[in-house]
């Protein structure tokens, strides 16, 4: 922060940035995002003379208003990065609540609007089991693809929660998996009957003839038998998404957006999905209730004999 800067708010911004990083355990990576975030809040609070324990809603949500135009400095935010700012400024008066340090909430209701940002691209229930079927046969790698396409769609797994597996993390008779997400933080997501299946084939005939006598403890291996590369995870994933035709559609993480909205789709609860996913904030969650409104608009909208839209 700035010489001049109000040395209260930094010592805030520091206290806080500690509880994430002792307490919480967030990784290095969010701690600099929320940093920088902050620093930003503080530099806007100083420049309009408001005392960031006094702060109110208007000034934050003024601070994110002016982050979202582009200025002769600076082009202006997208919409992804004005949802992050606005998370950081929701946790930290929240922080700030729980230290006594103020009595209100300012951040009530305080979120960039979700209709701002794109929405993530989602398959179909047929093109995700055309995606899982492309790996043939009973080769081990073969196995070991099958089992990788099932895990990541029936638990949602971000790309390197599925490269970061390790053998014991799927209880397959508990048909319970251990991930960790960001920031290293565990969760415990259920998997489906298919997903076991393909795992326990993997695990049984696949995995032992790819490792042989060597000790890896990685759960997906390469066919070196060593831990599979997040590039390598990446380009199974891609190599079988060309073969069903959705090379263009997709890449691995809509895998897990393809979770999320088939979840919603299917009557699951928002606080489920949210834990399931590993979100910290229930907002991110709820980009895939619009995301699965949509596609019942697209739905109603394709089938309605008065209300089809016109070519």
């Amino acid at each position: 922060m700035s010489a001049d800067a109000p040395p209260r708010f930094e010592s805030l911004m520091l206290d806080f940035l500690a509880h994430l990083e002792l307490e919480r355990g967030v990784s290095r990576n969010t701690l600099t995002a929320y940093r920088s975030d902050l620093l930003s809040l503080g530099e806007f609070l100083q420049r309009s003379e408001v005392d960031a324990l006094k702060a109110r809603h208007g000034d934050l949500a003024a601070h994110l208003s002016e982050l979202a135009v582009a200025d002769g400095e600076r082009p202006a935010r997208s919409a992804a990065t004005l949802q992050r700012k606005a998370a950081c400024i929701r946790s930290f008066y929240t922080h700030l609540r729980r230290e006594e340090l103020i009595d209100h909430d300012p951040t009530a209701d305080l979120r960039w609007q979700l209709r701002s940002r794109r929405l993530p691209t989602v398959l179909s229930r047929e093109q995700v089991a055309a995606l899982i079927a492309q790996p043939r046969g009973t080769d081990p790698l073969a196995l070991r693809d099958r089992a990788l396409l099932e895990a990541m769609y029936a638990c949602g797994l971000r790309i390197s929660e599925a490269k970061g597996l390790q053998v014991g993390d799927a209880d397959l008779e508990e048909g319970m998996l251990r991930a960790r997400g960001k920031g290293g933080k565990e969760r415990i997501v259920p998997i489906g009957r298919l997903a076991v299946s393909a795992l326990h084939a993997y695990e049984a005939k696949g995995r032992p003839a790819l490792v042989g006598i060597a000790v890896e403890g990685a759960l997906f291996v390469n066919s070196r038998g060593g831990a599979l590369s997040r590039q390598g995870l990446y380009k199974i994933v891609m190599r079988h998404a060309e073969a069903a035709g959705l090379g263009q559609r997709m890449t691995p993480h809509t895998l897990r957006h393809s979770f999320a909205t088939h979840m919603l789709e299917g009557g699951c609860d928002l606080r489920s999905l949210q834990e399931m996913l590993g979100h910290a904030d229930l907002a991110t969650t709820q980009i895939y209730t619009h995301l699965s409104s949509q596609r019942l608009k697209d739905a109603y909208f394709e089938a309605h004999p008065r209300a089809r839209r016109r070519a």
